[in-house]
């Protein structure tokens, strides 16, 4: 009874500071002050170079993660050193050592001895509904309001945010990028009122970024999959590009739970699309929808491994051996859990769902929308919040943690050993001034310098 005491008063506290803490992590603190910050900028301001477009170049004094170091047992710090990063057509070929010998004649850029993070990846955004780029809008309140309340809500803003909705698409585009996040994952709404206008939007806005940006896009029924009698609409976006059908509360919203999923389920089945639902119910009609979704998986082989259940708040409601047993067939068909790392009342089983073998991603649901004002585009900050709300505050869980914001991808592995980059990678990376990926986790260092496909895409690097 204590220790669920002490659990729950250490929620209560973050949920209270959650602000205080996005705050701080949106400005990057990095143990470096402001003034300091201003006159290192002010003082490189003529040799940063804010775009890189070469296919074949070396970027030099690049810090990577060697291993770990002990004190008996214990993992006490991490071990990195200076790395040359030769790279050629959007592919790390080659790690130079300090003192190694160098290709010659090649452009070369300086990190000024950054540490790389692996790309980040917003698994569960909104890049087609924001009030982002515009001005400061806050939601109206929620309290006393059903979510039918927030759908009615939406159908009279939608018209007033498609016409600036390519624009906005592409001002979060930056803003994650800054962040370090070059892959995402959007869900874009196909409902009466837009019609399939917020796709057609938002793809303007992605294929100016197609050199830039990978964006896995979800049809999203936001009204109600049957609520707002959309599955002709849904069977025409898969038709445009879309990788994933979307679903919303089967009985919270549609009233139908079987229904409603078998409608999802079928228009997957019938174009050969993955699935991702939003499920946000913690009523037992929550866990019938989790157990009925696993089924429909189980009875059909061509949905395995193509299956998202976003949020999935029910499983917070389940006892541990309810939870053991939910998680090992989630597993078993390769679903997928994406999370927020919620810092509210519910306390989703991350880290025993891991321990089962789901793959959980995060992402960052609503910058600033009529849903919420909160998001920062920051997936790192989703590390750092991970790490907090299940005690990760030593070296080692520090830095596996960072797991969550990469889509698994860790600089070094559980007994130390680089993973991460190895010649043959993707050149996709931030840098950041923290030391090795624990204090950038705890720090939510700043990304001063974002890389996707070996293009420099946000921030800038030395001139060397």
């Amino acid at each position: 009874m204590l220790q669920h005491a002490v659990s729950q008063s250490r929620r209560a506290f973050l949920s209270r500071t959650g602000q205080l803490t996005t705050a701080a992590a949106v400005a990057g603190l990095t143990g470096m002050s402001h003034e300091a910050a201003a006159q290192t900028t002010a003082c490189e301001e003529d040799a940063t170079v804010t775009s890189v477009k070469d296919s074949y170049y070396l970027l030099a004094d690049v810090r990577l993660e060697e291993g770990f170091e002990k004190d008996g047992d214990v993992i006490v710090a991490t071990r990195t050193a200076l790395y040359t990063l030769e790279i050629k057509d959007g592919k790390i070929a080659a790690l130079h050592a300090a003192g190694a010998t160098l290709p010659t004649g090649l452009p070369s850029y300086q990190a000024n001895g950054q540490l790389a993070l692996p790309t980040m990846r917003d698994m569960h955004i909104h890049l087609d509904k924001t009030f982002y780029g515009g001005p400061w809008q806050a939601p109206r309140p929620r309290q006393g309001k059903t979510i039918m309340d927030m759908i009615a809500l939406e159908e009279k803003l939608l018209p007033k945010l498609l016409p600036t909705s390519v624009e906005r698409a592409e001002g979060l585009i930056a803003l994650v990028q800054s962040k370090g996040s070059t892959v995402a994952r959007s869900h874009c709404n196909i409902d009466p009122v837009s019609g399939l206008k917020s796709l057609e939007h938002l793809k303007i806005a992605l294929e100016k970024h197609r050199q830039d940006f990978v964006c896995e896009i979800v049809a999203f029924p936001q009204h109600g999959l049957l609520h707002s009698k959309v599955d002709g609409l849904m069977r025409e976006a898969m038709q445009m590009g879309v990788e994933y059908v979307g679903g919303l509360d089967p009985t919270n919203v549609d009233s139908a739970m079987e229904k409603s999923l078998d409608a999802m389920f079928q228009i997957a089945l019938d174009t050969g699309k993955g699935v991702d639902i939003h499920l946000h119910e913690t009523s037992p009609a929550g866990v019938a929808a989790v157990n009925y979704m696993i089924d429909t998986v189980e009875k059909n082989p061509a949905l395995k491994d193509k299956v998202t259940i976003s949020h999935a708040f029910a499983l917070t409601t389940l006892s541990p051996e309810q939870l053991d047993e939910t998680a090992g067939r989630l597993a078993a068909n390769g679903m997928t859990i994406a999370s927020t790392v919620p810092i509210g009342g519910l306390m989703m089983p991350l880290p025993k769902l891991t321990e089962k073998g789901v793959f959980i991603m995060t992402g960052t649901d609503s910058v600033i929308d009529h849903w919420s004002p909160f998001g920062s585009g920051d997936m790192l900050e989703k590390a750092y919040l991970y790490a907090q709300l299940y005690r990760g505050s030593d070296e080692y869980h520090l830095s596996r943690s960072l797991a969550i914001s990469t889509g698994g991808i860790l600089p070094l592995d559980k007994d130390g050993n680089r993973a991460w980059p190895k010649a043959g990678d993707e050149a996709g990376f931030s840098l950041t001034s923290a030391s090795c990926s624990a204090e950038a986790v705890a720090r939510v260092s700043a990304r001063n310098a974002t890389f996707h496909k070996g293009r420099l895409v946000s921030g800038g690097v030395g001139k060397a």
